[in-house]
């Protein structure tokens, strides 16, 4: 992660499930009690999860000897076995921004922190099969209309649905169109 990298803090800010393995007193405020019991799940950003997750908290309750972790992380609800029926179904469907606006760094983050060979395989399933529609909205995209990315209202419906990752690529496939266009344009004078 880039510490510049606005999409990157953005995805480090997602809210994952946590599942606290120790009572901890005086933090109830995040579940609205006294004291945080074992066992309550918070959801809470997730660079804030991962380092409680990886922090040792000492000797648990059941075994003297073992330390262990504050937090169990689980994943997140937009990465649930629903969500990736939905996707291995039919990639097209879903609408991954309502999901997460960074569902693909999401995807990514939570597999370095879990190993879900499926889960990786759904994901990449799921880019290469949207990044072929993606480009060939962005090819079609300004070829004769006058709006800005000359997308129009059925256009403009799909790009609500992309998440950013496939925006990035719908912007790059845009403008290399343009480009193209503008030079055989060029070429033809």
């Amino acid at each position: 992660m880039s510490y510049y990298d606005i999409d990157a803090i953005l995805t480090e800010a997602e809210r994952v499930p946590a599942t606290f393995n120790h009572t901890i007193p005086l933090l109830g405020y995040l579940d609205n009690s006294p004291s945080l019991k074992a066992g309550t799940t918070v959801p809470l950003p997730l660079w804030l999860a991962e380092m409680l997750a990886l922090a040792s908290a000492g000797p648990s309750q059941q075994h003297s000897q073992e330390s262990t972790s504050f937090t169990s992380l689980t994943l997140p609800s937009s990465l649930s076995t629903s969500v990736s029926q939905a996707l291995k179904a039919d990639p097209r469907a879903v609408a991954l921004r309502d999901q997460s606006a960074h569902f693909y760094a999401l995807g990514v983050r939570m597999l370095d922190l879990f190993e879900e060979p499926e889960l990786g395989d759904v994901l990449r399933r799921t880019f290469v099969t949207r990044a072929g529609d993606v480009v060939m909205h962005a090819r079609k995209a300004g070829s004769g209309t006058d709006d800005a990315l000359g997308v129009g209202a059925q256009g403009e419906e799909f790009l609500r649905g992309l998440e950013e990752w496939e925006r990035q690529l719908f912007r790059r496939a845009h403008d290399g169109a343009k480009g193209r266009r503008e030079w055989m344009d060029g070429v033809k004078n």
